[in-house]
């Protein structure tokens, strides 16, 4: 499990688009948003720079934490 925290996921229309650009990067991912937390949780088998670089590209800068 992956784990990204986004601080400019601010709302609920900011999920959308992190959603998409992830499902984008794994359609089989497992995705959990937190908006209190700001963070994104991915069930993945794809390597993490797939969804860092799908975030990034989507607008939405991150900050990697360790799962747990």
């Amino acid at each position: 499990m992956l784990q990204f925290h986004i601080p400019r996921m601010t709302c609920g229309s900011c999920a959308k688009p992190v959603r998409a650009a992830l499902l984008g990067a794994d359609p089989s991912a497992g995705i959990q948003i937190d908006m209190a937390a700001r963070t994104v949780s991915v069930d993945t088998v794809r390597e993490p720079a797939v969804f860092l670089a799908a975030l990034a590209e989507a607008g939405y800068p991150h900050l990697s934490r360790p799962a747990g």
